[in-house]
C-alpha cells in the first residue's frame, strides 16, 4: 500500500531496478565474455542495488568493443569491483533471504541480525565461492571451502558491518513497516543494506585481490565449437601493469601470455604475497568494524524488539 511520499520513490526505484536487472541479464549473456558465475553475480546484485549496479556493470566490466575485455578490466580498481560483485552477490542473497525469514517468524532484530549474518556467510563461502568457482580453481570441493574461509570471512564481516546499521536504524525507525517482508518498504532497505555494505567491503577486496588471495574480473572466450572456454583471471600483478601502461594494445598481448588455459581437471591457482600479520590485522579490523555494526545500534534502539511487538 502506497501510504508516505517514500512509497512512490520506492516503485520508481524498483521499476529502475528491474529494468537495470534486464538490460544486464541481456547484455551479459549476448555481449560480455565472461563466466557466468560473474554473469550471474552482477545480475544478482543489480537486482539489489538498481542503477548503482548498473552503473557499476558498465563502468568495470561491460566490453567496450569486441576483443577489449581482458585490458578493459584490468585496472586494480575494477577487479576490486569484481571481486567484490562476487562477494555480495552470495553473501546479500544468503542475508536477505534469512531476514525475509526471520521477519516473518517475528524473531527479534538481535537474532534476526545473528541468523543474517551466518546465513550469508554460508551462502558465499559454500556456494558462491567454493561451489560456484570449482571449475575454474579446481582441486575439490573443501579444499577451495578452505582456501576461500579466510577472504570471505574478511569481506563478509566488512559486509555486514555496513548493512546491520543500516537495517537496525531503518527497520525500527518510526515507520515499523519496514520490518514486514510483505511491504515494499522492507526491500527498500534491504537495497539500501546492500549498498551500504557494498561499499564498506569494497577497499578489503581491493587489498585481496591485489595480493593475489580473491579472484577479480576474469575473460571467458569460447575458442571454438566442443573446445573448452579459455579463462583468462586478472592477476595482481597484470592488474598492477595495467595502471602503468597507456598502451591497451600491447597491455592486451601481456595479459594473454600470462592468462592460464584451463584444461581437464585443472584450473587457476593464484599465489599470494601476503604476509600472515598484514593478513591477521585486516581480519581483526573486519571483527572489530563488525562488532562496532551489529552492537552500536544497541545504544539507540531496542533490538530485542521483532515485527510482532
Amino acid at each position: 500500500m502506497l501510504i508516505q511520499p517514500i512509497d512512490y520513490f520506492l516503485v520508481v526505484w524498483f521499476a529502475l531496478a528491474l529494468a537495470s536487472t534486464l538490460y544486464v541479464g541481456f547484455d551479459q549473456y549476448r555481449n560480455n565474455p565472461e563466466p557466468v558465475v560473474m554473469k550471474w553475480g552482477f545480475i544478482l546484485v543489480t537486482l539489489y542495488m538498481g542503477p548503482l549496479g548498473l552503473l557499476l556493470y558498465v563502468l568495470a566490466d561491460k566490453e567496450p568493443r569486441p576483443g577489449e575485455h581482458e585490458a578493459f578490466t584490468g585496472p586494480l580498481w575494477k577487479q576490486g569491483v569484481g571481486s567484490t560483485i562476487h562477494c555480495v552477490a552470495g553473501d546479500a542473497t544468503g542475508i536477505i533471504l534469512a531476514a525475509a525469514i526471520t521477519a516473518a517468524l517475528g524473531l527479534p532484530m538481535w537474532i534476526d541480525l545473528i541468523v543474517e549474518y551466518l546465513a550469508g556467510f554460508a551462502f558465499g563461502l559454500f556456494i558462491f565461492q567454493s561451489l560456484f568457482m570449482k571449475s575454474m580453481m579446481g582441486g575439490t570441493y573443501w579444499e577451495n571451502v578452505r582456501k576461500s574461509f579466510l577472504p570471505e570471512f574478511i569481506s563478509m564481516n566488512f559486509m555486514m558491518a555496513g548493512m546491520a546499521p543500516v537495517m537496525s536504524f531503518l527497520m525500527m525507525g518510526r515507520d515499523m513497516r519496514a520490518m514486514e517482508p510483505t511491504e515494499l518498504l522492507f526491500w527498500g532497505v534491504m537495497s539500501i543494506g546492500v549498498i551500504a555494505g557494498f561499499a564498506l567491503a569494497y577497499p578489503a577486496n581491493v587489498w585481496l585481490v591485489a595480493r593475489g588471495l580473491k579472484h577479480g574480473l576474469m575473460t571467458q572466450r569460447a575458442q571454438a565449437a566442443g573446445i573448452d572456454a579459455r579463462v583468462q583471471p586478472a592477476t595482481r600483478q597484470h592488474a598492477q601493469m595495467q595502471m602503468q601502461q597507456a598502451d591497451a594494445s600491447a597491455h592486451r598481448g601481456q595479459r594473454h601470455d600470462m592468462a592460464s588455459h584451463k584444461g581437464k581437471g585443472g584450473g587457476h591457482h593464484m599465489e599470494t604475497d601476503a604476509t600472515t600479520p598484514q593478513i591477521a590485522a585486516l581480519s581483526v579490523v573486519s571483527l572489530l568494524a563488525l562488532a562496532i555494526g551489529m552492537i552500536a545500534p544497541a545504544n539507540w534502539l531496542h533490538l530485542t524488539l521483532s515485527a510482532r511487538d
